[in-house]
């Protein structure tokens, strides 16, 4: 019985030797691979550190500081970035109702035409703008782009552009200038590291209704199905977005949002040398500044909160010209948590405070376009969300001192480019408002390139005025602005400057930027 059971009991020990020898073996190999991907990683953010055409930085979404910079100001070309913008234009017009998800979007001559990668719509067909939205944010559909921007810019793809450019700028993207709507060659499109975070953060806490969309892992359209571009999304904990680009010109350029463990952090990596070497520059700037990130706010803060992106979104199928397609084309998207962002401190950084406002006599106009009052009282975040087009005019005392660069008078603003917007028939509201309106003491809300919207911006306003705006007169004062016709909203009928300066308040805490100043 012995001698059995030493036999039992050896090959006991020698399978499980076995075992233990198999276990070790498979544990050495997978931290073999593992080595490995760090070392190339390592490698590869080495390379394109040292790469001629790099630029990178990484801000703290919840603060506005820069954790870290390399060119960051230097001018870059975007590539597909510039979609972010075109998004951008597409989430505000759907959040302002004027387009819905399943608004169809036809496609002209010139936007079928464009250059791969592309959703292949011929001319004459038409996808919905959801489906528009997720061909830009997963295969970068060059083709959708320019549809979207054609039919957002009334049917002008450089008219859209130029919106696009005013609202870059309004962002505090001062450096940036666009020329078309998908991010194909131009060498007059141009922008910078900072100016992407900047848009990167805006997308974000703009539209977190909307900003599931950039953490689609791939959607079916028609009979194919169409993966993203960009990888980081799903391999990287945190990273729920935002887009990729790439032109021999502009090299390949990367912008990653992440939010994790309550820290918020936007990356961008512009004229990298290769896919390779621009995702793993990221994955090692995320490694490296997402410890260093505020945490403050927590979850307490939150401006918004989205439901979970479904496992499944259901879209109609895309038109195509004499051929009716009645399949119904399904979105894949991984569930998501929550989006959410920090009220108080998830703002856009930009290069300094504007000045403090004062109830004075207009002597110098600056313009700058309607935002949200600022909540933080870091240098460098600067305003929420412009609204679309509605650019105001701030009055303030000249001082010895000038103004900052990042508030220029419109008359000298020669950095946006003119935007040309075809004017409607006034209303009856308006057909009144073509002088300059009552004296006295005003209150001015926006500019906008049309008498109809002046007047649209005043009756939004007076909607959130209460009382105080109650026996408000509203009324456009037609100017010109470097050739163009443009238009001041105000509303006049004050008794004196106390009531003025009330009305301007009660806007103020209603989320609108106003000025008081005698007429």
């Amino acid at each position: 019985m012995q001698a059995k059971s030493g036999i039992v009991s050896r090959s006991v020990s020698s399978v499980s030797s076995s075992r233990s020898g198999s276990f070790f073996a498979k544990l050495m190999a997978i931290l073999s691979v593992a080595l490995t991907v760090v070392l190339v990683d390592s490698v590869n953010a080495e390379a394109e550190a040292a790469n001629s055409k790099y630029a990178g930085i990484v801000v703290d979404a919840k603060t506005g500081n820069v954790l870290y910079s390399e060119n960051a100001d230097r001018l870059q070309y975007p590539a597909s970035l510039t979609k972010m913008m075109t998004i951008y234009m597409t989430f505000e017009a759907l959040e302002q109702g004027r387009i819905r998800l399943d608004t169809p979007v036809p496609f002209s001559a010139h936007a079928a035409a464009q250059a791969p990668t592309k959703l292949g719509v011929r001319a004459g067909g038409t996808i919905t703008v959801e489906q528009g939205i997720l061909g830009l944010v997963t295969l970068s559909a060059n083709d959708a782009a320019t549809a979207l921007g054609e039919m957002l810019g009334g049917g002008s793809e450089d008219r859209f552009a130029q919106l696009m450019t005013a609202k870059a700028h309004a962002l505090g993207m001062t450096r940036t200038t666009y020329r078309n709507a998908n991010g194909l060659p131009n060498t007059a499109q141009m922008t910078t590291a900072r100016d992407q975070a900047r848009l990167g953060i805006a997308l974000r806490q703009h539209f977190p209704q909307y900003y599931g969309y950039f953490s689609t892992r791939a959607f079916k359209f028609g009979t194919r199905t169409i993966r993203s571009h960009n990888r980081l999304v799903g391999s990287v904990r945190g990273v729920d977005g935002i887009k990729t680009g790439y032109t021999r010109a502009a090299g390949f350029n990367l912008v990653s949002s992440v939010q994790v463990d309550g820290k918020s952090i936007v990356g961008v990596v512009l004229g990298g040398a290769s896919t390779p070497a621009r995702d793993a520059q990221m994955r090692n700037l995320i490694a490296t500044y997402l410890p260093k990130a505020s945490s403050r706010g927590g979850s307490s803060a939150l401006i918004a909160e989205a439901a979970p992106a479904p496992a499944m979104i259901v879209t109609p199928a895309p038109v195509m010209p004499q051929k009716a397609q009645p399949q119904v084309a399904k979105t894949i998207t991984a569930a998501q948590p929550p989006i959410s962002a920090a009220a108080a401190d998830l703002s856009l950084p930009h290069k300094g405070p504007l000045p403090d406002a004062r109830y004075q006599v207009a002597e110098t106009e600056v313009a700058y376009t309607e935002t949200a009052q600022p909540k933080s009282d870091n240098p460098l975040v600067a305003q929420p969300m412009p609204a679309p087009t509605k650019v105001k005019t701030m009055t303030f005392k000249q001082q010895a001192k000038p103004a900052p660069a990042s508030m220029r008078p419109e008359q000298a603003d020669t950095a946006v480019d003119n935007v040309t917007t075809a004017s409607t028939t006034p209303t009856s509201a308006s057909a009144a408002s073509t002088d300059n309106g009552p004296t006295g003491w005003v209150v001015q809300v926006g500019v906008s390139p049309s008498r109809q919207m002046a007047m649209d911006l005043l009756e939004s306003a007076k909607s959130k005025g209460g009382k105080a705006l109650a026996s408000a007169k509203p009324f456009a004062v037609a100017y010109a602005a470097g050739g163009d016709q443009l238009y001041r909203a105000r509303f006049g009928g004050f008794e004196d400057q106390r009531d003025a300066v009330n009305a301007c308040k009660a806007l103020k805490k209603a989320g609108i930027k106003c000025w008081a100043a005698a007429q």
